[in-house]
């Protein structure tokens, strides 16, 4: 995937860490060559390009959740640290096949990433807290996406005042990068299907039309973050909508208060209780009910009922639309009426599919099957020609002599009868003279 792409992705972040990353695109994006060792002198250390695997002490395994998360690593990890969802997964699941680990931690400090990969990951591990204890243990930030895969574990966990917690919503960005583009002498030319297909290109200024499309998935996201988060937190939607997930921060104490974090712990302490058997992290409470969801679970829960009633303004905007684009569908069929089509065009005009370029492909076939239908009647019903007595040397007649346009040329213009078989088209008429030449020379 392309750096732009990510960028433009919707993410599920602290807003902070998300201007950072755009930074990073924006030199990219420059041609400015990132110079690695001058970004590590500035962070006076060495760049971490690896990403921590599954460590187990005393059969307890510690998975890190640490940095900027996406599915795969990229350019961006490399600077500013991150994680695979797609690894993390992998661990969890060695984690809940090996008989010799009996629980699990979730090491977190990260200000979320990408959402895609995310609802993935956290139904993971909501399922595999089903088989072993999962812990989420966060220090430092546990932001947006990774406060996402932290509630899904069975208990959450913070290291004391400091760490900061929540930033629950979704963030998409647009770039336009048609002035660069210009001032680099560049013209991009975009060919597309599907009115949507580039409805908010970077190579653009972004529309409002365009505007909407990204909020109404961003609202959709959103919508979904929260729900699992409620899921997870034993919490209404409401109740999660209003104390825990309008987007702020809480440190420490405030996140306990508002139900994000269950108490304040060390790492150590929980591999302790967890080897120990401690009943209160062990035994399935919040945060423990198993999703699985697929995509028709998935269409099913979000009706147009719970949208109307969530994002009236949403759904009566894109209704709108929708019934703007029908009317113009509509009135593109009817543009194509030939006289004598009326059925066709009635059917196609209420199919709710078939395009006004697509109509007119369908009405021109019709068209063309009813004249050579009518042709051939009048073929049929025409009498046969009386031949003329005058006959040369060769033995044939005057008019077998001359070429066969001249021939076909000298009835067209004495025979009012095959003027109307072809529909007054003499081009018509000698195609289909040749072409009995040539079934009368094989």
């Amino acid at each position: 995937m392309k750096l732009l792409d990510i960028v433009n992705s919707p993410w599920a972040i602290i807003p902070e860490k998300l201007v950072e990353i755009r930074d990073i695109y924006a030199a990219h994006l420059r041609g400015d060559k990132i110079d690695m060792k001058s970004v590590e002198a500035q962070l006076g250390k060495p760049l971490r390009n690896k990403q921590d695997r599954l460590e187990v002490q005393d059969g307890v395994a510690v998975i890190p959740v640490e940095g900027v998360l996406a599915k795969r690593m990229n350019m961006m990890h490399a600077i500013s640290g991150g994680a695979s969802t797609q690894l993390i997964e992998q661990d969890i699941r060695e984690a809940a096949a090996s008989k010799e680990i009996s629980a699990i931690v979730l090491s977190v400090d990260s200000p979320g990433g990408t959402v895609d990969g995310t609802q993935e990951l956290a139904n993971v591990i909501a399922n595999v807290n089903q088989i072993k204890p999962v812990v989420a243990f966060g220090s430092g930030v546990v932001g947006s996406a990774a406060y996402w895969l932290a509630s899904a574990a069975g208990r959450v966990f913070i290291s004391g005042d400091t760490t900061a917690v929540g930033s629950i919503g979704v963030v998409a960005t647009h770039i336009d990068h048609s002035k660069q583009d210009h001032d680099a002498g560049l013209v991009v030319t975009e060919i597309t299907a599907g009115k949507f297909k580039r409805i908010a290109s970077s190579n653009k200024p972004l529309t409002e039309e365009g505007r909407a499309t990204i909020q109404a998935q961003v609202d959709h996201l959103y919508s979904v973050f929260v729900r699992h988060v409620a899921n997870n937190r034993g919490v209404t939607v409401d109740e999660a909508l209003s104390r825990m997930a309008d987007g702020r921060l809480f440190l420490g104490q405030a996140a306990i208060d508002v139900g994000l974090v269950d108490g304040v712990s060390t790492l150590d302490d929980l591999i302790e209780r967890l080897r120990d058997g401690d009943e209160s992290l062990t035994s399935r409470g919040v945060g423990a009910t198993p999703i699985v969801q697929t995509q028709e679970t998935e269409t099913m829960e979000i009706t147009i009922q719970s949208l109307r009633s969530d994002y009236p303004d949403l759904v009566a905007e894109l209704e709108s639309h929708g019934a703007a684009a029908e009317r113009a569908r509509i009135q593109a069929v009817e543009e194509q009426l030939v006289p004598g089509h009326e059925d066709l065009i009635a059917g196609l005009k209420f199919d709710g599919k078939t395009t006004g370029p697509e109509a007119a492909v369908q009405v021109l076939a019709a068209e063309r099957a009813a004249r050579a239908s009518h042709a051939n009647a009048l073929h049929d019903d025409a009498p046969t020609p009386i031949p003329e007595d005058v006959t040369a040397e060769d033995g044939h007649t005057s008019e077998d002599n001359l070429p066969l346009e001249e021939r076909c040329k000298r009835k067209w213009e004495n025979s009012p009868d095959l003027r109307a078989e072809f529909l007054d088209s003499f081009d018509r008429y000698l195609a289909y003279a040749k072409a009995e030449a040539r079934k009368a020379a094989a």
